[in-house]
């Protein structure tokens, strides 16, 4: 049990996305609410220090704030992302420690889970840990694959996905082997790494599927060693009202024209469309899969950047450098790597007026959303597919800002690690 549990607690140390929602089973049930708090210990990032009064303030990944006391005889180790013992963890002093580190503070907590005496504190560089993080959306972008479910064989075990890009639809067919690592998005969580296990059987069509593995030479087979599927809800709306305080934004649905509150937590990725002359400089030049606009150029950072997703620093799109989660192949791009290299902005920088695109899992109360993306300025990707519709012959009709979704918006629910 103890390694096993240690095991866990390196996990959650590393962040979110590598513990796939695990909880510590030394913890008791009051507290499974927050799995970065045991008995015994509390995991998180470094939000302030006061070495003056020999104190760190440590926030988990569910929110709780815990005030972790050092003394004399603390124990501080610096361990490397990605160590699942720590036997090759450094021993460091407490002027090492820094805001954005994360931190595992070994000692009992109190009754109210508020503050913990350190015994050990067990430390990962925030630097490493953003370096790994990047290391493993980099092999997901550039060996990974994205796309609908259009259908499931559970007999034959072989998922089909279906990829939108600007030249049509195009399937790929993928066998889950035994040994693949299956997983799918919890309900109402936006987290990459809260993902469970999954089956074949739990798959439906609609469901959006992020696969890791290499893709048969004609393009029409991929053999998958990871795979994320989750049910998502996508939906276009205007803006009439934004709470930066409770991180709430109020839209009219534009297809149902029903009122609905976006919650905008720490993990959600808002990005931004520019105007639509701009729109089309931004895309020219740029095959799928290369890089955003040039670095310095990209709107702040959104609101939790530094959280279960954080975006590459250059503005890479998955799919770079070698086909990566492009399903349609031929020319013309997969709109969602486009979207996902628009530039990311803050929740200040969302008025009210705006059309925007949410995706989220579908949760409970069908009248909010947590934002696992949002991307504003929509207007103009929605009459950009109309005008792209229009022109194909027997082009149906086609979403717009007034008309609502409709089939033709691409689904931008599960993103990197």
């Amino acid at each position: 049990m103890r390694a096993h549990f240690l095991a866990i607690a390196l996990a959650l140390l590393t962040g979110t996305h590598g513990a796939y929602g695990q909880t510590p089973q030394a913890a008791p049930a009051t507290q499974q609410a927050d799995k970065g708090i045991t008995p015994n210990s509390a995991i998180g990032e470094v939000k302030a220090i006061d070495p003056a009064s020999s104190q760190l303030v440590v926030k988990t990944d569910a929110g709780s704030v815990v005030t972790v006391t050092v003394n004399d005889k603390t124990v501080y180790m610096r361990l490397a992302p990605g160590e699942t013992t720590l036997a090759n963890a450094a021993k460091i002093a407490f002027a090492d420690v820094a805001e954005g580190d994360r931190v595992w503070a070994r000692g009992k907590v109190s009754a109210d889970l508020k503050s913990v005496p350190a015994a050990a504190l067990i430390v990962m560089n925030k630097a490493d840990i953003a370096r790994k993080q990047e290391a493993e959306r980099s092999e997901w972008r550039r060996r990974g694959i994205l796309g609908v479910v259009s259908a499931v064989n559970p007999e034959t075990r072989e998922i089909t996905i279906s990829g939108r890009s600007m030249a049509g639809t195009q399937s790929v067919i993928i066998p889950v082997a035994e040994k693949v690592d299956m997983r799918r998005y919890a309900p109402d969580s936006i987290k990459f790494g809260d993902a469970k296990p999954g089956t074949v059987s739990e798959v439906k069509v609609g469901d959006q599927l992020r696969a890791l593995g290499e893709r048969s030479p004609d393009g029409s087979r991929f053999t998958a060693e990871k795979i994320v599927t989750g049910s998502f809800r996508t939906v276009a709306g205007t803006v009439i009202s934004v709470d930066a305080a409770t991180g709430e934004v109020k839209i009219n649905d534009l297809q149902t024209k029903q009122p609905l509150t976006v919650v905008i937590k720490q993990d959600a990725v808002l990005r931004k469309f520019p105007p639509a002359g701009e729109m089309m400089m931004f895309g020219r030049g740029r095959g799928a899969g290369q890089g955003g606009p040039p670095t310095g150029q990209s709107a702040a950072p959104a609101q939790g950047q530094s959280g279960g997703r954080p975006q590459p620093a250059n503005g890479g799109a998955p799919g770079g450098g070698g086909g990566g989660t492009r399903v349609g192949g031929g020319g013309g791009g997969n709109i969602q790597e486009m979207l996902e290299r628009l530039p990311t902005i803050a929740l200040a920088d969302v008025k009210v007026g705006d059309t925007i695109i949410v995706s989220s899992t579908i949760g409970a109360d069908p009248a909010r959303l947590t934002a696992i993306s949002l991307v504003a300025g929509a207007d103009t990707l929605l009459n950009m597919m109309a005008a792209r519709q229009q022109q194909q012959p027997g082009g149906q009709s086609t979403p717009n800002p007034a008309a609502g979704l409709g089939s033709g918006v691409p689904q931008f629910g599960i993103g990197l690690p």
